[in-house]
């Protein structure tokens, strides 16, 4: 697979490729159909696994090649050292759980950086949504209210402020049209999807 490929699928993913180094380890944490660590190991020949439980999206996995482990995610990572990967990423997958600041905390442990990915509840059409007294559905937020896998709704603010208390570093906030395009202007008005690359704060002396 390359990136134009990758860009044709998930155009957010093709983004978020470019923070990955060449030659990475990575874990894919709810890595789903596993496109992007076909991507990352065919063009930029990083190592690595992904996590996932569905079983049509582990199957799915397997068949692009990807060494996939079929586990819950809400049960952490203890399976892997600290310090283990380069890169963590968990895309579209941290809403999902139930404990989202322990999930976050491992995913810094087991990784030197981490890249997360959410859909941003402060997007324009979300408020609109609720304005008009409903639910918002989008791109990002695909479900209706009532079939949702979506436990937590989070804005960028809110997730800087998790991330901080945590004792995480914020290296990149980046906020993606539905086309994957960043944006510059109002981002977490205009932003549908929020982007965050992340690494263990250094500890005082």
């Amino acid at each position: 697979m390359n990136f134009d490929d990758l860009r044709m699928l998930r155009p957010d993913l093709a983004f978020i490729a470019h923070w990955v180094p060449q030659n990475s380890h990575v874990l894919d944490v709810g890595c789903g159909d596993g496109v992007m660590l076909q991507y990352l190991h065919s063009d930029k020949q990083c190592s690595g696994y992904g996590i996932e439980i569905a079983d049509d999206k582990v199957l799915a996995s397997t068949r692009r090649g990807i060494n996939v482990i079929q586990q819950d995610m809400e049960k952490g990572l203890a399976i892997f050292g600290d310090n283990t990967f380069d890169t963590v990423l968990c895309l579209s997958s941290l809403q999902m759980m139930k404990h989202v600041e322990d999930l976050l905390s491992d995913i810094v442990r087991v990784g030197a950086e981490a890249i997360i990915s959410f859909p941003n509840f402060a997007y324009w059409p979300h408020r609109v949504a609720l304005m008009k007294g409903r639910m918002p559905v989008s791109k990002s937020l695909p479900y209706q209210w009532y079939d949702t896998p979506n436990l937590r709704c989070a804005t960028i603010s809110d997730f800087k402020e998790l991330a901080n208390r945590v004792g995480l570093e914020v290296l990149a906030c980046v906020a993606l049209a539905a086309d994957g395009a960043p944006v510059t202007f109002l981002p977490s008005l205009r932003g549908s999807l929020a982007v965050f690359r992340l690494k263990k704060k250094a500890k005082a002396m």
